[in-house]
This record gives structure tokens, sequence and C-alpha cells, in this order.
């Protein structure tokens, strides 16, 4: 083929570009100016923009899916297919796409919102939160654990280092010669040999006897008969307990007790508690004792043979004791 028009009028023989060449123009060809390419009588191709030419023949459509962007039937379900109008009559679901404005037809989606990422994508605020707690909680943990710590520390340090223990035994009483309490200080213990002596003498043929050389005092069975202790260095007002040591030969005896001048209600019990046979003065030694109230300072303490007693008695020693016996 060679520049120009061939006679031919279809638009597959037209050269768009026959004016270009000498022999085009020398046949007529022209540059476009809305009609053909450039020869006379050439097939016009050129529509305006927008512009719809209905009442051509189209391919014949068999099935229409649903518009682009629309969406469909059920899940699984086909959509629905709009049906093909009259042969050779324009389409209301299909228009070509130079009619749609902006240079082709809606997709129908909408933007993604949040700027990048996937609209889809796993919930990683949820699990940034979450593991934010986990931390929150340990810390926390941790934090009053040292708090604890610190509480012990300064309790330890308030307490003078570690605390004692709950309960500790108690010590050991101190001895009576150890100490300075009125009632746990020794009393003074004596032979009734070295007391004042009314009406009786001393004797040592009665085995057994204690006192010092084994010299105790006899001949007490006489109404008026008396040994009198003038006992000095009581610690203290208060009650204490008077012991002595003696002997009867094998039987009861009785004696009046006097305190600082005043008769107790109650005799001195002299009671065979060895029980002895009667008439064995070796093997009646025992002792008795009675509650008394003593003053701070010097006391006088006084047994006597009285009317109505039973007065066969020796007498070996003499003692006290802080507190009452029950």
């Amino acid at each position: 083929m060679t520049p120009g028009n061939n006679g031919a009028s279809t638009p597959e023989d037209d050269d768009p570009f026959g004016y270009l060449y000498a022999d085009g123009q020398a046949n007529g060809a022209q540059p476009p100016s809305g009609g053909g390419y450039g020869y006379p009588n050439s097939v016009n191709r050129v529509r305006a923009v927008g512009e719809r030419q209905y009442g051509q023949q189209q391919p014949q459509r068999q099935q229409q899916t649903a518009q682009y962007g629309q969406p469909s039937g059920q899940y699984g379900q086909p959509s629905a297919v709009p049906q093909q109008g009259p042969y050779g009559q324009p389409n209301a679901h299909y228009a070509a796409p130079e009619n749609f404005a902006g240079g082709g037809p809606s997709t129908g989606r909408q933007p993604v919102q949040g700027g990048g990422g996937r609209g889809g994508g796993p919930n990683t605020k949820g699990l940034l939160i979450g593991a934010v707690a986990v931390v929150a909680a340990v810390v926390i943990g941790i934090a009053v654990a040292m708090a604890n710590g610190d509480k012990g520390t300064d309790d330890d340090k308030a307490g003078g280092g570690a605390s004692a223990p709950a309960s500790a035994p108690a010590s050991p009483s101190p001895s009576t010669s150890s100490t300075g309490d009125a009632n746990e200080a020794e009393l003074p213990a004596v032979d009734a040999k070295a007391v004042s002596l009314t009406g009786t003498t001393t004797a040592s043929d009665v085995k057994g006897a204690k006192a010092d050389g084994g010299i105790y005092v006899t001949g007490f069975n006489t109404v008026g008969a008396a040994i009198t202790w003038n006992v000095s260095s009581i610690p203290k007002d208060g009650k204490y307990t008077l012991d002595v040591n003696y002997g009867v030969p094998g039987k009861d005896a009785k004696a009046t007790l006097t305190v600082n001048g005043t008769v107790q209600t109650r005799p001195l019990n002299l009671g065979n508690f060895a029980h002895a046979a009667e008439g064995d003065y070796a093997k009646g030694w025992t002792n008795t004792w009675a509650n008394i109230t003593l003053n701070k300072g010097t006391n006088t303490i006084k047994i006597s043979c009285e009317q109505g007693n039973s007065c066969d008695v020796n007498f070996d020693q003499l003692s006290l004791e802080a507190g009452w016996r029950s």
C-alpha cells in the first residue's frame, strides 16, 4: 500500500497519516478536523465523548452479572442477573465506559479508615492492653513485697535487732541468801537453849536433838514454864510461819503461844506426829508450825505452859519462814 487514497472505502485501507506525505497531499489528504483521518470520503470513526449510539447491533449477552461494586445475593447463591432487553434497545444496566464521570465506573468500595494497615487484621490494640495490664500487676506485686520487707526491717531496728521469742522461760528464783526481798531474805533461826528460859532447864540425855551439842530445853511440864524468843531483823510487817522442832514421850502435848503480848486464839499443837511409843522420848522427836503476824524489826514470841495445857515436851530449835502455810 502507498500513501494516498487507492480508491478503497474501508477503514483498514486508509492511511491516517497520508497528509504527512507529498503523494498523500497530492491525492487530497488533509489533517483531521472532525472528519476522517485525512482522505476524502474516509470512514468517520470519531464520536463525541459521552455520546452513545443505540440501535446498533451489539454482541448478544447470554448472561450478565451484577454491576461491579454492588452487593450480590446471599452467600452461596447466584446473583440476580438482569435480563437482556429487546434486541437493539438500550440496556438500563449497562453503559459504555466513556459515560462514567471521572474516567470509569465506581467500584463501590469504601476507603480504609485510619491510614495504613488492613481493615481485617488482628486486634493488636487489645493484645497490647492485656500485656500492659500483666506487667502492671507484676510491678505492683513487687512493690508490695518490698514495702513489707522494709517494714519488717524498720521493726527490727526499732526493737534493737531480732525480735525476742514470744515467751521466754522464767529465770530461776534467787536463793534467800542473795536477795534483798523481805519475804525472800533468810529469816532468823535459833536453838531453844539460846532463848530466854523461864522455869526450864537444858539437858542432853535424850539422843536425837538437832541443836548444837544435842542440848535441848526440858522441865517444861509445869504451869508458868516458858521459853521467850526476842527475834530481830524482821524485814517488814507481814505474815510469817513459826517452825518448832520438839520431842514428846509418845503422847500429844499443847502449849500457849503469845506474839508481841497477844495470846493466839489457837494453842500450839505439839502432837505425837512421830508415832513414838509412850515414854520413848528418843523416838518422839518431830516438828510443828503456826501462822503468825510480825512487825518489821524486833518481835517477841513466847511459848508457855498455862492452865489447861499438856506440857510434857522437850524443845530443840525455833525458826521463821515468810508467809503462811495452809
